[in-house]
């Protein structure tokens, strides 16, 4: 079973050792030097690393010139192996030390075990949001044995910072994108998996034995698990940032999921496919990644009793997931996230990983980019000053959780080219609608840009948030007791919650 499903025992043909027949063991850990035979990250001799304070803010530790001028060839000294704690630690903030104005290296919290949780952000504003710059973020190894992704997001951030001001492409990204990349979620689980293997280990979990990627908050049942340390840490993280597109990262399949991965009645899944209101632009952006992926676009999954037509699948038509983290994205934080499988094997053998990267490389990138569909803008009162929690949706996309602006009066909304109704509501004042013609501008790594000025207000709306409770289920609940449309459930939710 792949890597956001249940664990599945390996067939009996195949040797508990992983692929080849024969049992490998990773090398032992080698503190500073490339692990035999795997490749790895090598700190180059004298070089005076940053210390990390607590908290995760860096300083830069006294160090020799000599040690501080040979941080710029850090990046190219990334190998092809697997790095554990220290060295991925390490790496990064060599990264961030060799280019301190375009990363942000900080811990979003700690493990079970007390490991911190590394995000390096990169962009032209790295430390802080800049209005009218959409936030990105990529997470790997939430399951500690799918260890694909926790490598390849490495070769990534190498990739980024080396092509800076070199590649237009990935000039510009940067310069109107705030990237930020977690290599691990569940550092724990990486470090407890001993013996690597294809198909299944304890690994997967964290310290506690939970899985992470059904710990989150469910949209359409009760979710009872307690809510583990390294779910938390991510759950403050999306509440803080304005993240408007994502990815996670996870083996065991090579197929693009999408939202919702549970489902009931009032989301079609009688039907077999759990339905959101923006299932066409979930389908694009999956498609997007797949069409660029070396091969997972042709769709034939790992072995012939699973296909994928065009290497895509709605999450709940694959199988049913309770406390996804995807969904969870999507329905509290405003933020769309596709779970990206990327290799039949969950931890497969280092010299494997340099493939990866390569069948890899180009999708990474092209997903990024559709962080500029649709439109974006800032919802202002009559000053001109900014109005949070001002509630801005395409009519007919109504969120069961509607979409609100942040701190800045800003918001962003992914959509497909054509011809939208934007509605812009602040509580106890008239709506303001708006018809934008939307087209593609994510070559352009801008959205369309559409302010909303309401002359009327000259207040601060209160905060607002969405109750963490199976919210789907209370419109099924309604949705059986009255029979309205799926568009007036949502609608009838949102009235609630606004006057809540």
């Amino acid at each position: 079973m792949a890597g956001r499903g249940p664990p599945a025992s390996p067939p009996p043909s195949v040797p508990l050792g992983g692929p080849g027949g024969a049992e490998w063991r990773k090398p032992a850990s080698v503190r500073g030097r490339a692990r035999p035979g795997g490749g790895g990250w090598r700190p180059p001799p004298g070089a005076g690393a940053p210390v990390v304070e607590s908290g995760g803010t860096m300083r830069a530790a006294a160090g020799e010139v000599a040690g501080v001028l040979c941080l710029v060839a850090l990046a190219a000294a990334l190998d092809f192996g697997y790095h554990h704690t220290e060295e991925l630690e390490a790496y990064l903030r060599e990264v961030h030390a060799a280019h301190p104005s375009l990363t942000h290296l900080h811990s979003i919290g700690r493990s079970v075990e007390g490991r911190d949780l590394w995000v390096l952000v990169l962009g032209r504003f790295p430390t802080q949001h800049k209005i009218g710059i959409p936030e990105f973020k990529y997470v790997a190894n939430m399951h500690g044995d799918e260890t694909v992704g926790r490598e390849i997001l490495l070769h990534l951030i190498d990739y980024l910072v080396t092509n800076y001001r070199r590649d237009p492409n990935i000039t510009q990204l940067l310069n109107n994108t705030r990237i930020h990349i977690m290599p691990t979620m569940n550092p724990d689980g990486f470090e407890a998996t001993k013996v690597p293997h294809c198909y299944y280990s304890r690994g997967r979990y964290n310290k506690n034995g939970e899985d992470l990627n059904r710990n989150f908050p469910d949209a359409f049942e009760s979710n009872n698990n307690t809510i583990q340390p390294e779910t938390r840490a991510v759950m403050n993280w999306i509440k803080n940032e304005t993240f408007v597109l994502s990815a996670n990262l996870h083996g065991g399949a090579l197929v693009a999921s999408y939202t919702f991965d549970n489902g009931n009645s009032v989301t079609g899944s009688s039907e077999g496919y759990s339905r959101s209101p923006d299932d066409d632009v979930f389908i694009h952006l999956a498609k997007t990644y797949s069409f660029n992926h070396a091969s997972m676009y042709k769709g034939t999954g790992c072995d012939s009793r699973q296909t994928f037509p065009d290497g895509i699948t709605n999450g709940y038509s694959w199988y049913q997931l309770e406390g996804g983290m995807q969904d969870y994205n999507y329905v509290w934080g405003q933020c769309f996230e596709i779970t990206l499988e990327l290799s039949c094997c969950k931890y497969p053998p280092a010299d494997q990983l340099e493939k990866f990267w390569r069948d890899n490389k180009v999708a990474l990138v092209e997903y990024i980019k559709q962080v500029h569909l649709g439109v974006k803008g800032q919802v202002t009162d009559k000053n001109g000053n900014p109005i949070p929690n001002a509630i801005v949706e395409a009519q007919g996309r109504s969120h069961v959780c509607p979409y609100r602006t942040n701190e800045h009066g800003e918001y962003f909304l992914l959509l497909l080219p054509g011809k939208y109704v934007i509605n812009a509501t602040v509580p106890g004042f008239k709506s303001m609608l708006k018809t934008v013609e939307i087209r593609d501008n994510t070559g352009n790594f801008s959205a369309l840009k559409q302010d909303f000025s309401f002359s009327e207000v000259s207040i601060r709306t209160r905060p607002a948030s969405c109750p963490k409770t199976p919210l789907y289920q209370e419109l099924e609940r309604s949705s059986a007791a009255v029979k309205p449309t799926l568009h007036i459930l949502v609608l009838m939710t949102a009235v609630i919650l606004l006057f809540k």
